[in-house]
């Protein structure tokens, strides 16, 4: 079958760039001549097309899914169905716990966002990992594609990385779930990356479903205490590599990269370092600029995910309450999302200028009308909680110092 990338290189406009663009308000033959040279994606589930990439809005992903330690069926459709209700773009399913298969079934029946997995996730649940083999983790990506999802995370670090690694003194060591269980294969049995290795089966199998091959985060740091070193350099080296692999082969991709904990000042700092040497979508997890955030880390996830947005970053992974802590239930699933859906918004007026929103709530705020900003925000049902039911703002009441002014003003 032709790819989305087949057809851009082609200079053809199809259905899915022509819904993208008017989405985003682009001009179709850019958005196209972008996808061909990989510098934006479009995500792809049933008739929902989504663009991630130069040019277009900072998006959001949603992390949920069961763990070992809970499994928990009713809260995973609710935290899908807070998703899809509270804005998120993507849900990327990570269950580990019950019945992963049936889990995403439900999941996929719950929500119409376009889904992202990480195949060695349920591979190593279903195997074991002293008994998982190089075949069961391609079996896995190629059963999970054909499942219909949209994208799927593959961590590409090698034994030649994984050495220098092991060299490093990192206050906390390898962080990443999925990079964690692909190296401890590596070193159990003593050979390469199975996605490196079989790389090409990878792509065979993500340009025949025409999904997101996005190429994961091994290397990122846990504590900001954790600067930027050997292993996190060689794995961007490696990831824009595999990209253009990805690319030639007519796979659409997405880099991840920037994300875990960076200190705040490092933060565009870590993206432009990408974006200088990389023209693919960048997806940053967070990243956290502050390591005693715990219980507030979406907020502290904000700070760090408007900073990297501003800085370039084209697609933010969620942080939630519960980061460090537990699995996220429903209500801290929205938590984070909407935290994150600010840091989007906050990113996106640096990178392409004051938005309309902004002067909308402006205006409607020298107006003193409330309800007309709540119709504005994210959460209307807790922004009217807020509000009291007064009919005046109770935090200054009669001393408004909008209304004092006006009024004075008036009399002149």
């Amino acid at each position: 079958m032709r790819t989305l990338v087949d057809t851009a290189k082609d200079d053809t406009i199809t259905a899915p760039m022509k819904a993208v663009a008017m989405a985003e308000g682009i001009d179709p033959e850019i958005l196209c001549r972008r996808i061909a040279e990989g510098s934006v994606v479009v995500m792809q589930r049933k008739n929902r097309r989504l663009g991630i990439g130069k040019g277009l809005t900072t998006k959001i992903n949603v992390n949920l899914g069961t763990s070992s330690g809970k499994a928990n069926l009713s809260d995973e459709i609710q935290k899908a169905r807070i998703a899809e209700g509270f804005g998120a773009d993507t849900i990327s399913d990570l269950s580990m716990g019950g019945d992963i298969g049936a889990i995403r079934t439900e999941i996929f029946s719950s929500t119409t966002l376009p889904i992202t997995t990480v195949p060695v996730y349920q591979a190593v649940v279903e195997h074991g990992l002293k008994k998982l083999t190089a075949d069961d983790i391609i079996a896995t990506l190629k059963i999970q594609a054909e499942e219909g999802i949209s994208s799927v995370v593959v961590h590409c670090a090698d034994r030649k990385m994984l050495g220098a690694f092991r060299k490093n003194r990192r206050v906390l060591g390898m962080v990443s779930k999925g990079g964690s269980i692909t190296s401890a294969f590596m070193l159990l049995n003593d050979c390469e990356n199975p996605y490196v290795e079989h790389f090409s089966k990878v792509l065979s199998i993500c340009r025949e479903h025409d999904i997101v091959l996005s190429l994961g985060n091994t290397a990122r740091s846990g504590c900001i205490h954790d600067p930027r070193d050997p292993f996190q350099v060689a794995e961007v080296r490696q990831n824009i590599t595999l990209a253009r692999r990805a690319l030639d082969a007519g796979v659409q991709v997405i880099i991840e990269g920037a994300g875990g904990h960076i200190r705040s000042d490092r933060i565009p700092q870590q993206v432009r370092y990408y974006k200088k040497r990389s023209p693919f979508p960048l997806f940053v997890a967070g990243p956290l600029p502050t390591d005693i955030g715990i219980g507030y880390d979406h907020i502290a996830g904000a700070c760090g995910g408007s900073a990297a947005s501003a800085a370039g970053a084209d697609y933010l992974c969620y942080i939630t309450p519960a980061e460090h802590l537990g699995l996220p239930g429903p209500e801290a699933v929205k938590e984070g999302l909407i935290a994150f859906r600010i840091a989007a918004h906050i990113g996106d007026t640096v990178k392409y200028g004051l938005g309309s929103r902004d002067l909308a709530v402006a205006r409607l705020r020298a107006g003193l009308d409330r309800e007309g900003q709540i119709q504005y925000a994210m959460d209307p049902a807790r922004a009217r909680e807020l509000s009291d039911g007064k009919e005046e703002c109770t935090m200054c009441g009669t001393f408004c110092a909008i209304k004092v002014m006006r009024d004075f003003l008036q009399r002149d």
